[in-house]
């Protein structure tokens, strides 16, 4: 599956919160910090608050967050955009 081109960063941290839990905990300028706390450790990362996310900084948040949670990446990018 591709990974779609045309999503705001805005879009990319509801979907996060939505299927995973994480919430906007801090913005600031043209960034925004999405956390999870799990199992007494909590995750942050980094979107930017852009109307199209490039596919490279899309892929890194989903590796990132695939990492934290121990799934394969391709189950993260199914759930987030399947």
């Amino acid at each position: 599956m591709k990974l779609p081109r045309d999503l705001s960063g805005v879009e990319v941290a509801r979907r996060l919160a939505r299927h995973y839990g994480y919430r906007v905990t801090r913005s600031r300028g043209s960034h925004m910090t999405v956390t999870l706390t799990a199992e007494g450790e909590q995750h942050q990362v980094t979107v930017p608050r852009h109307r199209d996310v490039r596919i490279g900084t899309l892929d890194a948040i989903i590796a990132d967050v695939a990492a934290f949670l121990g799934r394969p990446k391709q189950a993260v990018r199914d759930t987030l955009f399947g």
